[in-house]
């Protein structure tokens, strides 16, 4: 099943100090299904760039702890750079990857400043794609002032109050969370300290003084050398070359050259197929010449195509214990998680669903977490029964070895009861959504969404199955009967649910379900 995935370049001010650094990055890492994928950090910027990747959720944690972390470690009264900032967490955009859109990445963006903003009392500016005003779509105009600028001017200026959190600075500043499409952080040094040339040859290439579309430039002096620091927003526009080029013929002007370009993070691989092409005169160049995607296609080609979920049907299907019941009850689940976000993607955009846009949004960000949850549920209900093997295994010879052994049994049969029980409640909270789904969601739709509820039922029948199988032979009869009641309760639910799933689709389809 493929996971939606968001890229994250947070820009925390703090370079000179790499146990602060460091300690942000762990932050990150701490959040499981978060992969660090980049660090940079720039001396005399005072500025680490730090991109991770991961499922929304989980980077939207990241991004949160990261932030809280920051806030901890860097005062902006004590900071000096060459970039501007305006926070610890200077900026913080989401880049949609795969399995998500750009308006879901907005809703993230939006979430997590109003998480930053009445949680760490962080003032939140929303900027690109998620911004709420046209004047602060451009990162520059809600950095204009810096720190020490926006510090008085928070309160003074109703013009200049966050979109969340209060209008006043801490020393940690204010952050400014978004959404975007990729761009490149690139820097070119010169061949001289003058740092006046850096900035009029950054004046002739950035958009907003008449230079390049989609170019944002500044000059500076960075390692006793004039650079000219851009950010590219849109590279299939205004390639990458095209850029460089102009910054070599304005740099002539002045009598300096181009001593050495930087790539600041991660680039797409497509921006330097572009420039390679450009530079090589490659004019009739296709992207399929390039060995590498030749054998990556080769080797997709050479396997015979196999079935949604072949794999894991293949090993359920075996003679194996695992993966068994459990497993599939939690494969169940997330499916119907996956139907419950195409049904609120099938939704989003369409303007007779316009009443409830934000809502459909909200579901498929509920939802892939679930689906996320329950995918995840298949491995654990899986090494759950394996431990209970494990334990099954272990040497009786002694009272001692008998009494250790029987402790692991109850310890591993409790988390094998456990877990089940965890893909039951996922299952209630996907049929929570599918009601909604239904309720709300495209009429064209509503039979997917009722596969989504019948789906999550399913999973939540096999899981209490087997909650109840393990609970029989817990020893503690008042955890057992804790465990059973929990069950009877998501049971209940699940049956309100159910029938109200089925009304929802009979008003609003004219069909019944089953």
């Amino acid at each position: 099943m493929r996971q939606p995935i968001v890229e994250c370049i947070a820009n925390y001010s703090e370079a000179r100090r790499p146990e602060v650094v460091e300690a942000i990055m762990q932050a990150i890492t701490s959040v499981e299904g978060v992969h660090l994928l980049d660090r940079h950090s720039d001396l005399d910027h005072n500025r680490t760039v730090l991109t991770y990747v991961g499922p929304p959720q989980a980077v939207q944690e990241a991004a949160f702890r990261s932030i809280a972390r920051a806030a901890e470690l860097i005062n902006l009264d004590q900071h000096t750079g060459e970039h501007p900032r305006i926070g610890a967490t200077d900026v913080c955009p989401f880049v949609p990857i795969s399995g998500m859109t750009m308006q879901e990445a907005v809703h993230l963006a939006r979430q997590l400043g109003q998480r930053v903003g009445e949680q760490l009392g962080i003032p939140v500016y929303l900027y690109e794609e998620a911004a709420t005003r046209p004047d602060r779509q451009n990162l520059e105009n809600v950095r204009k002032g810096q720190y020490e600028g926006l510090k008085t001017e928070i309160l003074t200026n109703p013009d200049r109050h966050p979109d969340f959190g209060p209008a006043t600075l801490g020393t940690a500043g204010a952050t400014v969370i978004g959404a975007r499409n990729p761009l490149i952080a690139y820097n070119v040094y010169l061949t001289t300290e003058d740092v006046t040339i850096a900035e009029k040859i950054a004046k002739a290439v950035r958009q907003s003084s008449g230079g390049l579309r989609y170019v944002k430039a500044l000059g500076m002096l960075v390692e006793g050398r004039a650079q000219v620091s851009m950010n590219l927003t849109n590279y299939k526009k205004t390639p990458l070359a095209r850029v460089v080029e102009l910054i070599r013929r304005e740099a002539a002007r002045y009598g300096v050259g181009v001593h050495h370009c930087e790539l600041v993070g991660l680039i797409p691989q497509p921006a330097l197929v572009d420039a390679a092409q450009w530079y090589l005169q490659l004019d009739q160049f296709e992207p399929e010449q390039i060995l590498e995607h030749k054998i990556l296609a080769a080797a997709q080609e050479s396997g015979a195509p196999q079935p949604p979920g072949g794999d894991f049907l293949d090993a359920l299907a075996s003679g194996n214990a695992t993966p068994g019941g459990g497993s599939a009850s939690a494969y169940a689940g997330a499916a119907g998680a996956a139907l419950v976000a195409m049904v609120a993607r099938l939704t989003v955009g369409k303007k007779k669903y316009a009443a409830v846009e934000e809502r459909m949004q909200g579901i498929i960000l509920q939802a892939e977490v679930l689906r996320s949850q329950l995918a995840l549920g298949v491995q654990q209900d899986s090494a759950a029964y394996e431990q209970v093997m494990a334990a099954f295994k272990l040497p009786k010879d002694t009272p001692e070895q008998q009494a250790e052994r029987a402790r692991q049994i109850q310890a591993a049969t409790l988390h094998a009861s456990q877990v089940p029980l965890n893909t039951a409640l996922l299952a209630v909270q996907v049929m929570e959504l599918a009601l909604q789904a239904v309720s709300y969601g495209n009429v064209n739709a509503l039979s997917d969404g009722g596969s989504a509820a019948a789906l999550a039922r399913a999973a939540l029948t096999g899981a209490g199955m087997n909650v109840r199988i393990n609970a029989r032979d817990l020893e503690d009869r008042t955890t057992a009967q804790d465990l059973l009641n929990r069950l009877a309760g998501l049971e209940q639910r699940a049956n309100e649910l159910d029938a109200s799933v089925r009304t929802a689709i009979y008003e609003r389809g004219g069909f019944s379900v089953g």
